[in-house]
């Protein structure tokens, strides 16, 4: 692992030290450079702000989920295995999920599967969405994210798994019939 990598990650444990005792609001950065022992310099050559250093820790978490989509795994397993590591580190996306920032996870999280799913459908069919499957993206990804947090924040009381069959039973019968086209819902 590189230096900056490193770096990175021991920032982002500073980070989820913080978070065990402050909201996500309430950190501030000399608090984190604190924690992890670095300058503030050295923060800000890594990040922009301390919302940029948690959509960082979520992208390397869970970009692996998104690869597994990508290989042609279905979108249920991909959903799966996003939800395992949420799962993996509960209060640390408890406590970003939590925030309503312009920077907030939630919006970092919507940006990246909408991004996702927009992408694969053009890899797929060499053409991009048309008006009316973004629209039905668009708010299949909110009420997705929407989902997501509420499970966070309660608690998770059942599995991934479980998360995972219900965002796709709740899919717009028409994402479900073009991801079946794609082979990418079984």
């Amino acid at each position: 692992m590189a230096k900056s990598e490193s770096t990175k990650y021991r920032l982002a444990e500073a980070m989820k030290t913080c978070m065990k005792t402050t909201s996500v609001d309430d950190i501030t950065i000399r608090q984190i450079v604190e924690v992890c022992g670095v300058t503030r310099q050295t923060f800000y050559r890594n990040f922009l702000d301390k919302y940029d250093l948690i959509n960082w820790y979520f992208d390397k978490l869970l970009l692996k989920s998104f690869e597994h989509m990508g290989e042609g795994t279905t979108v249920y397993d991909g959903l799966v295995k996003k939800f395992e590591y949420l799962k993996e580190e509960h209060l640390f996306f408890a406590a970003a999920f939590r925030s309503d920032d312009q920077n907030s996870l939630k919006e970092h999280d919507f940006e990246l599967i909408l991004e996702f799913y927009s992408n694969l459908i053009f890899q797929k069919t060499g053409r991009r969405p048309d008006a009316e499957t973004s629209f039905l993206l668009e708010m299949y990804c909110r009420g997705s994210i929407y989902m997501t947090v509420k499970w966070l924040l309660g608690g998770m009381k059942f599995p991934p798994a479980q998360l995972a069959k219900q965002l796709v039973l709740g899919m717009p019968e028409k994402l479900v019939q073009l991801f079946t086209d794609l082979h990418i819902l079984s």
